[in-house]
């Protein structure tokens, strides 16, 4: 073991029952140890016995310490929709009921959506969002300000974006100016681009706006295949080719992309997937809420396609606690493939944190040194956790049997932001109040 003098400065040793590491090799670490430096990342990770020296700070947490949870697909300042058109099928969702409203929004609301939706998310320990939303400076600032990491990538649509020639090059230029300034890999914020769908703005305003999104290596990320019929007029101006294909072929794939949702996709669209190294942001809950469809995950992961998981907005979950995601996720696989052996617990779990990581292209999801110390405490000393008679049954738990409730402490690069359930950043009842006021405003300017 090495003497004091090797002692690394600026760290915070935190040590825990259990380390859940999410590793590829899924290693979990009984009286485990996480070193974090002043830089807020990880220093060190292994078992308390075989830990270096040090004179930093020890932080005695008790419980499961593991990565924070990375939701790759949310429209978070939709807290202010929530609940809206329920029972609605998805375009008649959207053009009665979301859009009309949307259309009303004015910046601070959609500061305060960002905001109460932070809180919800950290409370139930989703470190890392994507976020695809228009008002992106009141996105970054309110995520900045409550202390979560965000992959924000500005909308386009085509109500608001295409002009008159088909052209989205105002909306790409505006975008591109915001990764200029806001883009911050060392940070929590970094900038991607947003085409909503093939659907709504046609193939090729989305490889114009993937043009841009290569050429400063960002995020591409867009809505593909959600429900059956979608594509449809799309699969009729082009020889019944599908959404994947007509991207593929316009070179919208290339680079670095996530499609959200991709449940309706047969095998070559799944092929084109797993060759354009295309990652999923997968939906279950509002895929269900939504009746959609079910995707086809256990075959993305056989070709070797990156699936993460993910809420989607709070008006078609309706909320943003990714717990539920992990266990819907898998019985929806088993049920649809009437096999209990399809996408194990720790299958599940890597899906919403080390997948999720690699999705959006962050060190994020793995509590291993050098990467962001993102991570979260469960309390295990709770009937769900009970009995525990082998490592296997406590991963299992961790899948099936826990949730946010059993969320306790919260860090986003090093930075506690949760502390006894209670979120240090953001005045919680003031976000509730401006929120429940805002969305009557558009409830009834809206008349929806």
């Amino acid at each position: 073991m090495p003497n004091g003098s090797d002692a690394r400065s600026g760290e915070t040793r935190y040590l825990a029952d259990v380390v859940l590491t999410c590793d590829e090799d899924f290693a979990m670490i009984e009286r485990g140890t996480v070193d974090v430096g002043a830089d807020g990342r990880i220093a060190w990770v292994g078992a308390a016995a075989d830990a270096p020296a040090t004179d930093a700070p020890v932080i005695n947490l008790g419980g499961l310490l593991m990565p924070g949870l990375v939701n790759t697909h949310a429209h978070t300042p939709m807290t202010l929709v929530r609940g809206a058109g329920d029972g609605l099928p998805l375009m008649a969702w959207l053009t009665e009921v979301m859009w009309p409203r949307e259309g009303r929004l004015r910046p601070s609301d959609v500061w305060w959506g960002m905001t109460l939706g932070s809180v919800e998310m950290l409370r139930s320990g989703v470190t890392t969002t994507c976020e695809m939303y228009a008002f992106e400076h009141e996105v970054i600032d309110a995520g900045r300000q409550a202390g979560i990491r965000q992959v924000m990538c500005p909308g386009v649509l085509s109500v608001a974006h295409l002009d008159d020639t088909g052209s989205v090059a105002d909306r790409v230029g505006e975008i591109a100016r915001v990764h200029d300034e806001q883009n911050d890999p060392l940070g929590r914020v970094t900038i991607g681009f947003a085409p909503h769908s093939a659907y709504d703005l046609g193939v090729g305003p989305c490889a114009e706006i993937a043009v841009a999104a290569r050429e400063r290596d960002a995020l591409l990320h867009i809505h593909v295949a959600e429900t059956a019929d979608e594509g449809d007029a799309l699969a009729d101006m082009h020889s019944g080719a599908s959404v994947p294909r007509l991207l593929a072929e316009a070179g919208a794939l290339e680079g670095r992309v996530l499609a959200a949702h991709s449940v309706w996709l047969d095998d070559a669209d799944l092929d084109i997937y797993a060759s354009a190294g295309v990652a999923v942001a997968h939906c279950p809950v509002s895929n269900m809420k939504l009746g959609s469809g079910v995707a086809r995950v256990p075959e993305m992961i056989e070709r070797g396609i990156t699936v993460s998981l993910a809420t989607d907005g709070p008006a078609s979950n309706d909320d943003l606690d990714l717990w539920e995601e992990i266990k819907i996720a898998s019985l929806l696989a088993r049920v649809t493939a009437l096999d209990p052996t399809v996408m194990s617990a720790q299958q599940v779990i890597s899906m919403a944190t080390r997948s999720g990581g690699e999705a959006l292209g962050l060190d994020v999801g793995v509590l291993e040194a050098g990467r962001w110390a993102d991570m979260i405490r469960l309390d295990i000393d709770d009937v769900a956790f009970v009995p525990v008679t082998s490592p296997q049954e406590l991963i299992a738990h961790v899948a099936w049997s826990g949730g946010s409730r059993h969320v306790t402490e919260v860090w986003v690069g090093g930075e506690r932001v949760v502390a006894d359930r209670v979120c240090l950043t953001v005045d919680e009842s003031r976000a509730r109040y401006e929120v429940q006021h805002r969305a009557q405003r558009l409830a009834q300017e809206s008349g929806t």
